[in-house]
């Protein structure tokens, strides 16, 4: 669950920085050629239709995820100290 929380809050993240990128441009509207505006325009276009599919690529990854951590509880749980036991033990070499 709080993977989920944590990539909600990368997106919402990533969208606002998206925000502030188009008022930054708004902004400068004036001070830059017309085809430097719209290269950046489309450039955030392009941001904004990869970042929906990222959210949306998150979102059926963490379904996956929750409906197979829900089937296989037990193998969840070794998977997950498995790799606990694995980075502990490279951890503790360094």
């Amino acid at each position: 669950m709080t993977e989920t929380h944590d990539s909600g809050q990368l997106a919402a993240d990533l969208r606002a920085l998206v925000d502030d990128a188009e008022q930054l441009l708004r902004a400068t509207a004036n001070a830059g050629s017309a085809e430097v505006q719209e290269r950046a325009q489309a450039t955030l276009r392009d941001l904004r239709a990869r970042l929906s599919a990222v959210e949306e690529q998150v979102r059926a990854r963490a379904r996956d995820v929750d409906s197979y951590v829900h089937d296989n509880p037990w193998q969840a749980v070794a998977i997950a100290g498995g790799v606990a036991l694995l980075l502990g033990l490279i951890m503790g070499r360094r």
